[in-house]
């Protein structure tokens, strides 16, 4: 689903699990080692949970030991950057370019090429096999 204008709060509350929507639309964060794709190893294509947009390839994804998926890339022009300064750190949180939907964050800590670490609620996501 393209979303062509903004959903509102019932809208997404009514779309969405109740974890889904603290995670993704109120920026919460579920536990480390929790999520069901943390991991997953099959090829394939991650999407956004809220709106359907493909964000991530199953490529470049990596076990950080983080306790969420880790990915080096996300696909171009499909996650959208900004600035978080909440819980006392500075850090990039990542959201879906699409939706807005609360991703996760990045950090600069990752493997080559990029050396990003893309950490990713496991909730705010969907996977697509690859054979699909």
């Amino acid at each position: 689903m393209k979303l062509t204008e903004q959903l509102t709060d019932q809208q997404w509350r009514e779309r969405l699990t109740d974890e889904q929507y603290r995670v993704t639309r109120l920026k919460g964060t579920e536990y480390p080692f929790s999520g069901e794709l943390l991991h997953n190893e099959q090829a394939g294509s991650y999407h956004c949970v809220c709106c359907g947009a493909e964000l991530f390839s199953s490529t470049t994804k990596f076990d950080a030991g983080c306790g969420w998926p880790s990915f080096y890339q996300a696909l171009e022009g499909r996650v959208k950057y900004q600035s978080d300064t909440s819980h006392g750190m500075v850090r990039t949180e990542i959201m879906c370019a699409n939706c807005d939907a609360h991703l996760g964050h990045v950090f600069t800590d990752g493997p080559a090429p990029t050396g990003n670490r893309y950490c990713v609620n496991s909730v705010s996501l969907t996977f697509s096999d690859k054979t699909e």
